[in-house]
């Protein structure tokens, strides 16, 4: 019988099969924090068994033709699978996004996560930065999934499709300890909202601070200098957009980005890439005060994004500090 993990991110499927701990692992790989939120249909549609989604679009998509045809899978549902496997495991990490996927996957399966017998592997740390030597040897609690999962899982996962950030705000006095990370998570998700004083995300604050602290080329402000970067909430292709944000905006914080916009058609093209990667950035006389404390980049420029399911304006801009949340 079938051993199947789920996680993620394709890198941390690929760690927990060579590191021995499944016949199968499956990424569900969908970016919660980024845009507009999904329709429920649609999110079903992904895990629900092929039909007519498109490229991209169902949740064994990330895996090899291949290997679908071994494990006699191709085109199946989730619950589908769960049902041939002989045990069925999550393995979410801890940043952001996996959090906001496993909260998802457990207010999806609902009761029938307990009738799979679906367990949760109580990972606490990022799965991609773990060789799978390491991770062969990684002993993660394993529980099995209960009422007091589904019912946090559930309310968290509404909380973020919620049209305001309040009831999202609301978890941070709820004991949430049946996930372990689900905290943290809540907690970086509010720091990405703008900032009381500056209109700013963590994340766009912290590109802000990195070129104010000398790293001047664009791709020494991006995630995968995690150590350096400190926010785990977006990704390369995301940090990309909010540089651009910045740097392209009416009254820009950063200037000397010498190609736009951050798209895989300027990563196709060699010149416009290597411009990209030259660019020499540096901040303008907003950039430098709103570090400083004393503009807030909100006043100066259009702001329009997502925030799970708030549709961040101007004249919405449902802010963040570490006390309270204000319109």
């Amino acid at each position: 019988m079938t051993r199947l993990i789920l996680t993620a991110e394709s890198s941390s499927a690929g760690g927990v099969v060579s590191a021995g701990h499944a016949d199968l692992a499956v990424a569900i790989e969908l970016r919660m924090t980024w845009g507009p939120p999904q329709p429920d249909a649609e999110l079903a549609a992904f895990l629900t068994t092929r039909t007519s989604q498109a490229p991209g679009s169902h949740w064994l998509d990330s895996v090899p033709p291949l290997r679908l045809q071994k494990f006699g899978i191709a085109d199946f549902g989730l619950i589908e699978v769960c049902e041939r496997c002989e045990t069925v495991e999550l393995w979410m990490g801890t940043e952001p996004n996996a959090q906001l996927v496993l909260i998802w996957l457990l207010d999806y399966l609902g009761p029938q996560a307990k009738r799979l017998g679906i367990t949760l592997r109580h990972v606490d740390t990022a799965l991609d930065e773990i060789e799978p030597v390491r991770l062969a040897e990684s002993k993660f609690p394993s529980v099995a999934i209960d009422n007091r999962h589904l019912e946090a899982a559930g309310l968290a996962w509404q909380a973020f499709r919620a049209p305001t950030p309040h009831t999202w705000f609301d978890l941070v006095g709820r004991d949430l300890s049946v996930l372990p990370q689900l905290r943290r998570c809540v907690l970086e998700m509010l720091e990405e909202l703008p900032g009381r004083a500056t209109g700013l995300g963590a994340s766009e604050l912290r590109i802000l601070e990195l070129i104010s602290a000398g790293y001047v080329h664009p791709f020494e402000v991006f995630p995968h200098f995690k150590q350096r970067f400190q926010c785990r909430v977006f990704d390369y292709w995301e940090v990309g957009a909010l540089l651009d944000g910045l740097a392209l905006a009416p009254n820009p914080a950063v200037s000397g980005l010498a190609e736009w916009p951050f798209t895989l058609e300027m990563h196709n093209e060699r010149e416009r890439y290597e411009r990209y990667k030259e660019s020499r950035l540096s901040l303008t006389a907003l950039g430098k005060a709103i570090l400083a404390g004393t503009e807030d980049f909100s006043r100066h420029n259009p702001i329009d994004r997502w925030w799970g399911g708030t549709r961040l304006t101007n004249d919405r801009l449902w802010r963040w500090d570490p006390v309270l949340l204000v319109p």
